[in-house]
């Protein structure tokens, strides 16, 4: 039988079953209270009629309950589709609609908002089953024919085995969302083996000791959560989930850590960069600290330094990777050398092989830049219902002849090696930028700008920051006599995409620069904004 992500729970509920699984604030769960409850779960899915690869959609704020329902769809032999609460219903009904979900776990308060006269002919049609905290307010005659049952009925579910669900290790574990150039999210299809693959390697990377408490920062709409769901559990330790509202208040967070005593914490740069700055991080007592990670963004090495002088005693790792591809490389390092100007992406992780491919498609030199390639077996299936966009970047390995018909993943990432053999990062061949950690593609939110009946043209630039990456700047055309303001317009975009994707700066222009062939100049735009 094949290994799981599962199994790494019903191995790790025998061998630690009263260790605390996961803690968010005052509550908390130990393995063994895991493994039932997500065995319950599992059952329940399956008594209302789902089957294997069934996809259900998770839509939680941060809690318990979210890795709870994380294992329970797995152990069902279903497929997790974890969409972020905050993020516009539009949004989260596309998702629905565009992979089919099957059932939904989220509260009453977005399963009302879902129900809705706009969605309820599209999206809500797919849905047999919801799972909600509250179901005293919900009108079930209204939302026929999907059957609703409260959190309650699940934990009073049976626990003895259904018949087993008969999986490979190649089945689809999760959809994973990501932005995409057309103006629709695209949803990476990730198998068990790409999960396992990506746990072990960090497993091995990090150490990770049985009881240690590792912070559980990311989204799970994130592929870097993977590390901290899966990879904590299989260690044995404890998962110490960061309070959303926390975020916004770094003294608050730092506190947190030490209060907590996280033993590995990861976050995107841009959120260690608000510790360093305004966290008070010098008045904590972060001896239980060890290792910190970060992911999602280049981290600026004047605050990284910064940082390493504040909390010396701790291992440093920089995590490489994307959704598609799971995470390629990793560096681990305690010091920064004086001539180091940024640093490395590392080198190629557990079972994946990584290689640069130049202008002329060939295998680049040392020290010459080319596009980050990979093969292995982290890589996604492709995007759910895109066979094009898939073709795109999962092409077939013809450098090598002797490897047959192999497919490997076109990153799109420019990056070239340094003396020692690490991977360092250069830039991207598309449009695609990163900002506070997530990845976005700048074409998504010009498709959404550009369906405001006031606006004729538009353009978004990513304007560099230390601090998070980029801000996003929208130059935008408008119609004559239209009344349309930077207020208005963030608001309008506020109702189709994820805050962390609203333009921080809307620039009103009576023409946009055009190159010789018409189109429109993003060069000449960049450049005005270095002026």
């Amino acid at each position: 039988m094949s290994y799981l992500l599962h199994h790494l729970l019903e191995t790790s509920a025998k061998n630690y079953p009263d260790v605390e699984a996961v803690i968010f604030k005052d509550s908390s769960i130990t393995y063994q209270e895991l493994d039932t409850r997500s065995h319950q779960l599992a059952n329940t899915l399956r008594e209302h009629g789902l089957e294997k690869g069934d996809r259900v959609g998770i839509c939680l704020e941060p809690s318990i309950e979210e890795i709870v329902a994380i294992y329970g769809i797995l152990k069902a032999g279903m497929v997790y589709v974890p969409m972020d609460a905050y993020t516009p219903m539009q949004r989260i009904a596309f998702m629905i609609e565009n992979c089919g979900i099957k059932a939904i776990i989220t509260a009453e308060k977005i399963l009302t908002k879902l129900y809705t006269e706009e969605f309820i002919n599209t999206a809500i049609n797919h849905l047999q089953l919801a799972i909600i905290d509250n179901t005293e307010n919900i009108n079930q005659a209204q939302i026929s024919p999907t059957k609703i049952i409260n959190w309650q009925q699940v934990l009073t579910a049976t626990t003895t085995s259904l018949k087993p669900v008969k999986l490979i290790d190649s089945d689809l574990a999760q959809i994973l969302y990501t932005s995409g150039s057309t103006g629709k999210p695209k949803g990476v299809m990730i198998s068990h083996r790409s999960s396992l693959n990506m746990a072990n390697c960090f497993y091995e990377c990090l150490q990770v000791q049985p009881q240690e408490r590792i912070s559980h920062q990311f989204s799970i709409t994130f592929s870097a959560s993977i590390i901290d769901i899966f990879t904590s559990i299989q260690a044995g330790a404890t998962i110490v989930i960061v309070p959303p509202e926390m975020v916004a208040f770094p003294i608050m967070l730092a506190a947190f850590i030490s209060e907590q005593k996280i033993n590995i914490w990861s976050s995107v740069p841009s959120l260690l960069i608000q510790l360093i700055l305004r966290g008070n991080l010098q008045q904590q007592n972060l001896s239980a600290l060890r290792m910190i990670t970060f992911a999602g963004e280049v981290f600026p090495i004047k605050y990284l330094r910064q940082l390493m002088e504040i909390i010396p005693h701790v291992q440093y790792c920089n995590n490489y990777g994307s959704t598609e591809t799971g995470v390629r490389t990793y560096y681990l390092f305690n010091q920064i050398p004086s001539e180091m100007t940024s640093i490395p992406l590392g080198k190629a992780g557990h079972n994946i092989d990584l290689f640069l491919v130049n202008d002329e498609n060939k295998i680049a030199s040392p020290g010459e830049i080319g596009e980050l390639y990979a093969r292995g077996s982290s890589l996604m299936k492709g995007y759910w219902g895109m066979p094009e966009k898939t073709e795109e970047v999962l092409i077939p390995y013809t450098l090598n002849s002797h490897l047959g018909a192999e497919i490997v993943f076109r990153t799109g990432d420019l990056v070239k090696q340094d003396t020692d053999g690490n991977f360092v990062y250069v830039g991207r061949r598309d449009q695609t930028i990163k900002s506070r950690g997530y990845r976005i593609e700048i074409g998504e939110i010009e498709q959404i700008i550009s369906q405001h009946p006031d606006i004729e043209e538009v353009a978004v630039i990513p304007i560099p920051d230390e601090q998070i990456g980029n801000r996003l700047k929208a130059v935008v055309v408008k119609k004559d006599n239209s009344e349309v303001t930077q207020n208005k317009l963030q608001y309008f975009c506020s109702q189709y995409l994820p805050k962390y994707m609203i333009p921080d700066q809307i620039e009103f222009r009576t023409q946009l620069p055009k190159t010789p062939r018409g189109k429109i100049d993003r060069v000449l735009l960049s450049e005005s904004e270095k002026k």
